[in-house]
Protein backbone atom coordinates (compact mmCIF):
# COMPACT_ATOMS: atom_id res chain seq x y z
CA UNK A 1 0.00 0.00 0.00
CA UNK A 2 1.68 3.07 -1.19
CA UNK A 3 2.39 6.03 1.76
CA UNK A 4 -0.94 7.84 1.64
CA UNK A 5 -2.84 6.22 -0.54
CA UNK A 6 -5.94 8.00 -1.35
CA UNK A 7 -4.39 10.94 -1.20
CA UNK A 8 -4.20 11.67 -5.11
CA UNK A 9 -7.77 10.98 -5.33
CA UNK A 10 -9.47 12.74 -2.64
CA UNK A 11 -6.29 15.60 -1.79
CA UNK A 12 -8.78 18.56 -1.42
CA UNK A 13 -9.41 16.40 1.68
CA UNK A 14 -6.40 16.73 2.52
CA UNK A 15 -4.60 19.67 1.75
CA UNK A 16 -2.84 20.07 5.09
CA UNK A 17 -0.38 17.52 4.63
CA UNK A 18 3.13 18.24 3.42
CA UNK A 19 2.37 17.31 -0.42
CA UNK A 20 -0.21 20.28 -0.85
CA UNK A 21 1.68 23.07 0.71
CA UNK A 22 5.18 21.73 2.53
CA UNK A 23 5.67 23.17 6.10
CA UNK A 24 9.46 22.29 5.20
CA UNK A 25 10.97 23.91 2.32
CA UNK A 26 13.82 21.41 1.69
CA UNK A 27 10.75 18.80 0.58
CA UNK A 28 10.04 20.88 -2.68
CA UNK A 29 13.51 22.55 -3.75
CA UNK A 30 12.98 25.68 -1.39
CA UNK A 31 12.90 29.28 -2.88
CA UNK A 32 9.25 28.49 -2.93
CA UNK A 33 8.32 31.90 -1.42
CA UNK A 34 4.55 32.45 -0.89
CA UNK A 35 3.04 30.06 -3.10
CA UNK A 36 -0.51 28.66 -1.67
CA UNK A 37 -3.02 26.85 -3.25
CA UNK A 38 -5.59 29.17 -2.38
CA UNK A 39 -3.86 32.46 -3.71
CA UNK A 40 -6.33 33.29 -5.73
CA UNK A 41 -9.53 32.32 -3.68
CA UNK A 42 -10.54 35.73 -3.38
CA UNK A 43 -9.02 37.69 -6.27
CA UNK A 44 -10.14 34.98 -8.63
CA UNK A 45 -11.65 32.20 -7.15
CA UNK A 46 -13.04 30.44 -10.91
CA UNK A 47 -9.22 30.39 -11.71
CA UNK A 48 -8.47 26.83 -11.32
CA UNK A 49 -12.07 26.13 -13.58
CA UNK A 50 -11.14 28.36 -16.34
CA UNK A 51 -7.93 26.66 -17.06
CA UNK A 52 -8.87 23.04 -16.65
CA UNK A 53 -12.03 24.03 -18.45
CA UNK A 54 -10.04 25.24 -21.90
CA UNK A 55 -7.62 22.36 -21.19
CA UNK A 56 -10.12 19.92 -21.15
CA UNK A 57 -11.49 21.11 -24.48
CA UNK A 58 -8.01 21.30 -26.14
CA UNK A 59 -7.25 17.60 -25.03
CA UNK A 60 -10.75 16.32 -26.42
CA UNK A 61 -9.61 17.96 -29.85
CA UNK A 62 -6.31 16.43 -29.16
CA UNK A 63 -4.53 14.09 -26.35
CA UNK A 64 -1.49 14.33 -27.68
CA UNK A 65 -1.60 18.03 -26.23
CA UNK A 66 -2.08 17.02 -22.75
CA UNK A 67 1.87 15.91 -22.84
CA UNK A 68 2.66 19.15 -24.64
CA UNK A 69 1.62 21.43 -22.08
CA UNK A 70 2.93 19.21 -19.70
CA UNK A 71 6.50 19.60 -21.36
CA UNK A 72 6.32 23.57 -21.31
CA UNK A 73 5.46 23.58 -17.74
CA UNK A 74 8.90 20.90 -17.34
CA UNK A 75 10.96 23.22 -20.10
CA UNK A 76 9.74 26.30 -18.33
CA UNK A 77 10.74 25.57 -14.85
CA UNK A 78 14.18 24.48 -15.96
CA UNK A 79 15.05 27.78 -17.40
CA UNK A 80 14.56 30.41 -14.89
CA UNK A 81 12.88 28.39 -12.43
CA UNK A 82 8.87 28.26 -13.10
CA UNK A 83 8.25 32.17 -14.08
CA UNK A 84 6.49 31.59 -17.73
CA UNK A 85 9.68 32.93 -19.84
CA UNK A 86 9.29 30.25 -22.22
CA UNK A 87 6.23 31.84 -23.25
CA UNK A 88 8.04 35.09 -24.16
CA UNK A 89 8.25 36.40 -28.03
CA UNK A 90 11.02 37.70 -29.56
CA UNK A 91 10.45 41.58 -28.54
CA UNK A 92 13.42 44.52 -28.31
CA UNK A 93 15.98 42.76 -25.85
CA UNK A 94 14.30 39.83 -25.18
CA UNK A 95 14.91 36.30 -27.47
CA UNK A 96 12.85 33.39 -27.50
CA UNK A 97 13.49 30.25 -25.20
CA UNK A 98 11.13 28.67 -28.22
CA UNK A 99 14.39 28.93 -30.76
CA UNK A 100 16.25 27.14 -28.58
CA UNK A 101 17.42 23.12 -28.98
CA UNK A 102 15.16 21.87 -26.85
CA UNK A 103 11.99 23.54 -28.36
CA UNK A 104 12.46 24.60 -31.82
CA UNK A 105 10.02 22.94 -34.04
CA UNK A 106 8.56 20.75 -30.86
CA UNK A 107 7.57 22.93 -28.18
CA UNK A 108 3.80 23.13 -28.62
CA UNK A 109 0.41 24.45 -27.05
CA UNK A 110 1.53 28.14 -26.65
CA UNK A 111 -2.41 28.90 -28.51
CA UNK A 112 -3.66 26.95 -25.88
CA UNK A 113 -2.23 29.12 -23.40
CA UNK A 114 -3.32 31.72 -24.76
CA UNK A 115 -6.53 30.84 -24.52
CA UNK A 116 -6.44 29.93 -21.22
CA UNK A 117 -4.93 33.56 -20.66
CA UNK A 118 -7.81 35.24 -22.43
CA UNK A 119 -10.47 33.88 -20.39
CA UNK A 120 -8.66 34.58 -17.23
CA UNK A 121 -8.24 38.13 -18.40
CA UNK A 122 -11.87 38.34 -19.30
CA UNK A 123 -13.12 36.91 -15.12
CA UNK A 124 -10.25 38.51 -13.63
CA UNK A 125 -8.13 41.33 -15.62
CA UNK A 126 -3.85 41.14 -14.31
CA UNK A 127 -4.63 38.80 -11.65
CA UNK A 128 -3.66 35.44 -12.71
CA UNK A 129 0.21 34.62 -14.15
CA UNK A 130 0.96 33.12 -17.13
CA UNK A 131 3.67 31.12 -15.28
CA UNK A 132 0.60 29.76 -12.84
CA UNK A 133 -1.29 28.96 -16.05
CA UNK A 134 1.76 26.53 -17.29
CA UNK A 135 1.49 25.04 -13.61
CA UNK A 136 -2.12 24.08 -13.27
CA UNK A 137 -2.46 23.18 -17.41
CA UNK A 138 0.30 20.33 -16.47
CA UNK A 139 -2.07 19.55 -13.22
CA UNK A 140 -4.97 19.18 -15.29
CA UNK A 141 -3.63 17.24 -17.92
CA UNK A 142 -2.27 14.73 -15.92
CA UNK A 143 -6.18 14.12 -14.73
CA UNK A 144 -7.40 14.08 -18.04
CA UNK A 145 -5.47 11.43 -19.27
CA UNK A 146 -6.02 9.39 -16.17
CA UNK A 147 -3.08 10.22 -14.09
CA UNK A 148 -2.70 11.63 -10.45
CA UNK A 149 -4.39 14.90 -9.22
CA UNK A 150 -2.62 17.12 -6.43
CA UNK A 151 -2.94 20.37 -4.83
CA UNK A 152 -1.29 23.19 -6.83
CA UNK A 153 0.72 26.36 -4.97
CA UNK A 154 0.13 28.94 -6.29
CA UNK A 155 1.13 32.94 -6.80
CA UNK A 156 3.56 32.73 -9.29
CA UNK A 157 4.76 35.96 -10.94
CA UNK A 158 6.30 36.06 -14.62
CA UNK A 159 9.44 37.14 -15.68
CA UNK A 160 10.24 40.03 -17.56
CA UNK A 161 13.10 38.36 -19.24
CA UNK A 162 13.93 34.78 -21.34
CA UNK A 163 17.20 33.22 -21.63
CA UNK A 164 17.91 31.01 -25.01
CA UNK A 165 21.19 29.96 -23.42
CA UNK A 166 19.13 29.00 -20.25
CA UNK A 167 17.10 26.96 -22.22
CA UNK A 168 20.25 25.20 -24.30
CA UNK A 169 21.91 24.61 -21.62
CA UNK A 170 19.64 23.20 -18.54
CA UNK A 171 17.51 20.92 -19.90
CA UNK A 172 18.37 17.81 -20.66
CA UNK A 173 18.46 16.24 -23.83
CA UNK A 174 16.77 12.87 -25.54
CA UNK A 175 20.82 11.57 -26.06
CA UNK A 176 22.31 12.66 -22.86
CA UNK A 177 23.85 10.43 -20.27
CA UNK A 178 22.76 9.51 -17.52
CA UNK A 179 24.93 11.48 -15.39
CA UNK A 180 24.22 14.56 -17.55
CA UNK A 181 20.72 14.22 -16.65
CA UNK A 182 21.01 13.53 -13.30
CA UNK A 183 23.32 16.70 -12.63
CA UNK A 184 21.09 19.00 -14.56
CA UNK A 185 18.06 17.91 -12.32
CA UNK A 186 20.10 18.36 -9.46
CA UNK A 187 21.34 21.54 -10.38
CA UNK A 188 17.22 22.49 -10.13
CA UNK A 189 17.52 20.79 -6.49
CA UNK A 190 15.64 17.96 -8.38
CA UNK A 191 16.99 14.68 -7.22
CA UNK A 192 17.54 10.95 -8.51
CA UNK A 193 13.66 10.04 -7.41
CA UNK A 194 12.45 12.74 -8.97
CA UNK A 195 14.28 12.45 -11.80
CA UNK A 196 12.34 8.70 -12.45
CA UNK A 197 8.97 9.87 -11.26
CA UNK A 198 9.36 12.74 -13.91
CA UNK A 199 10.47 10.63 -16.69
CA UNK A 200 7.24 9.10 -15.85
CA UNK A 201 4.98 11.75 -18.11
CA UNK A 202 6.39 10.18 -21.18
CA UNK A 203 3.93 7.91 -20.72
CA UNK A 204 1.89 9.72 -22.59
CA UNK A 205 2.94 12.09 -25.96
CA UNK A 206 5.24 11.30 -28.85
CA UNK A 207 8.97 12.39 -30.03
CA UNK A 208 10.05 13.17 -33.45
CA UNK A 209 12.42 10.97 -35.27
CA UNK A 210 15.54 13.25 -34.99
CA UNK A 211 15.37 12.96 -31.18
CA UNK A 212 16.01 8.72 -31.11
CA UNK A 213 17.82 8.34 -34.86
CA UNK A 214 21.14 7.94 -32.76
CA UNK A 215 20.22 4.52 -30.82
CA UNK A 216 18.58 3.70 -34.25
CA UNK A 217 21.96 4.15 -36.34
CA UNK A 218 24.91 5.28 -34.38
CA UNK A 219 24.54 5.63 -31.03
CA UNK A 220 28.34 5.82 -30.06
CA UNK A 221 29.85 7.50 -33.21
CA UNK A 222 30.91 3.75 -34.55
CA UNK A 223 27.90 2.99 -36.97
CA UNK A 224 26.21 0.44 -34.42
CA UNK A 225 22.70 1.09 -33.05
CA UNK A 226 22.19 1.11 -29.42
CA UNK A 227 22.47 -2.16 -28.17
CA UNK A 228 20.29 -1.63 -25.27
CA UNK A 229 17.21 -0.86 -27.45
CA UNK A 230 14.71 -4.54 -28.12
CA UNK A 231 15.45 -5.75 -31.30
CA UNK A 232 12.18 -6.42 -33.09
CA UNK A 233 10.93 -2.85 -31.47
CA UNK A 234 13.95 -0.75 -33.30
CA UNK A 235 13.29 -2.55 -36.71
CA UNK A 236 9.68 -1.02 -36.23
CA UNK A 237 11.43 2.17 -35.39
CA UNK A 238 13.25 2.15 -38.47
CA UNK A 239 10.29 2.06 -40.73
CA UNK A 240 9.16 5.21 -39.70
CA UNK A 241 12.50 6.80 -39.00
CA UNK A 242 15.12 6.14 -41.95
CA UNK A 243 18.82 6.94 -41.66
CA UNK A 244 18.18 10.72 -43.01
CA UNK A 245 14.82 12.44 -43.68
CA UNK A 246 11.48 11.99 -42.02
CA UNK A 247 12.65 13.94 -38.70
CA UNK A 248 9.79 15.51 -37.98
CA UNK A 249 8.15 11.56 -38.10
CA UNK A 250 6.08 10.97 -34.48
CA UNK A 251 6.65 7.94 -32.48
CA UNK A 252 4.86 6.99 -29.29
CA UNK A 253 6.74 7.85 -25.53
CA UNK A 254 5.16 5.10 -24.54
CA UNK A 255 4.27 1.97 -27.37
CA UNK A 256 1.30 0.90 -25.33
CA UNK A 257 -0.73 3.59 -24.10
CA UNK A 258 0.43 7.03 -25.47
CA UNK A 259 -2.91 7.95 -24.41
CA UNK A 260 -3.47 7.01 -21.31
CA UNK A 261 -1.42 8.27 -18.05
CA UNK A 262 0.11 5.00 -16.27
CA UNK A 263 2.87 3.21 -15.20
CA UNK A 264 3.40 1.20 -18.60
CA UNK A 265 6.24 3.18 -19.77
CA UNK A 266 8.35 1.88 -16.97
CA UNK A 267 7.17 -1.57 -17.91
CA UNK A 268 8.44 -0.87 -21.44
CA UNK A 269 11.73 0.46 -19.66
CA UNK A 270 11.99 -3.19 -18.12
CA UNK A 271 11.78 -4.35 -21.69
CA UNK A 272 14.57 -2.48 -22.95
CA UNK A 273 11.49 -0.16 -25.03
CA UNK A 274 12.11 3.05 -23.91
CA UNK A 275 12.09 4.73 -27.29
CA UNK A 276 14.65 7.99 -25.95
CA UNK A 277 18.30 7.00 -24.47
CA UNK A 278 16.92 9.42 -21.64
CA UNK A 279 14.66 6.88 -21.13
CA UNK A 280 15.97 3.68 -21.08
CA UNK A 281 19.39 4.83 -19.48
CA UNK A 282 16.94 5.24 -16.64
CA UNK A 283 16.77 1.22 -16.03
CA UNK A 284 20.42 0.26 -17.92
CA UNK A 285 22.73 2.85 -16.31
CA UNK A 286 22.20 3.54 -12.44
CA UNK A 287 21.06 0.68 -9.83
CA UNK A 288 19.39 2.86 -7.80
CA UNK A 289 17.40 4.32 -10.25
CA UNK A 290 16.86 0.92 -11.59
CA UNK A 291 14.88 0.02 -8.78
CA UNK A 292 13.23 2.70 -8.84
CA UNK A 293 11.91 2.16 -12.12
CA UNK A 294 11.02 -1.31 -10.88
CA UNK A 295 9.05 -0.36 -7.93
CA UNK A 296 7.17 2.05 -10.48
CA UNK A 297 6.36 -0.84 -12.81
CA UNK A 298 5.18 -2.65 -10.37
CA UNK A 299 2.92 -0.15 -8.37
CA UNK A 300 1.55 2.17 -10.28
CA UNK A 301 -0.60 3.70 -6.90
CA UNK A 302 3.25 4.44 -6.19
CA UNK A 303 4.20 6.05 -9.50
CA UNK A 304 1.24 8.58 -8.95
CA UNK A 305 1.91 9.54 -5.44
CA UNK A 306 5.57 10.39 -6.01
CA UNK A 307 4.60 12.05 -9.16
CA UNK A 308 2.35 14.53 -7.78
CA UNK A 309 5.16 14.62 -5.08
CA UNK A 310 7.98 15.61 -8.04
CA UNK A 311 5.47 17.67 -9.61
CA UNK A 312 4.93 20.13 -6.77
CA UNK A 313 8.93 20.16 -5.97
CA UNK A 314 9.42 20.85 -9.50
CA UNK A 315 6.80 23.93 -9.57
CA UNK A 316 8.44 25.23 -6.94
CA UNK A 317 11.70 25.95 -8.57
CA UNK A 318 12.68 29.82 -7.73
CA UNK A 319 9.37 31.69 -8.33
CA UNK A 320 8.97 34.61 -8.67
CA UNK A 321 6.59 35.99 -5.98
CA UNK A 322 5.48 39.45 -4.11
CA UNK A 323 6.94 42.53 -6.33
CA UNK A 324 9.06 40.50 -8.35
CA UNK A 325 8.32 40.12 -12.11
CA UNK A 326 5.13 40.86 -12.91
CA UNK A 327 1.28 39.39 -14.13
CA UNK A 328 1.35 39.76 -17.89
CA UNK A 329 -1.99 40.65 -19.93
CA UNK A 330 -0.55 39.02 -22.99
CA UNK A 331 2.03 35.74 -22.03
CA UNK A 332 4.25 36.46 -25.43
CA UNK A 333 5.15 39.60 -23.83
CA UNK A 334 5.83 41.79 -21.81
CA UNK A 335 3.84 44.52 -19.99
CA UNK A 336 4.10 47.82 -22.29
Amino acid sequence: MARIGSLLVLLSLACSLTLCIGDDESNYGGNRGNLSPGFYSSSCPKAEEIVKSVVAQAVARETRMAASLMRLHFHDCFVQGCDGSLLLDTSGSIVTEKSSNPNSRSARGFEVVDQIKAALENECPGTVSCADVLTLAARDSSVLTGGPSWMVPLGRRDSTTASLSGSNNNIPAPNNTFNTILSRFTNQGLDLTDLVALSGSHTIGFSRCTSFRQRLYNQSGNGSPDSTLEQSYAANLRQMCPRSGGDQNLSELDINSAGRFDNSYFKNLIENMGLLNSDQVLFSSNEESSELVKKYAEDQEEFFEQFAESMVKMGNISPLTGSSGEIRKNCRKVNS
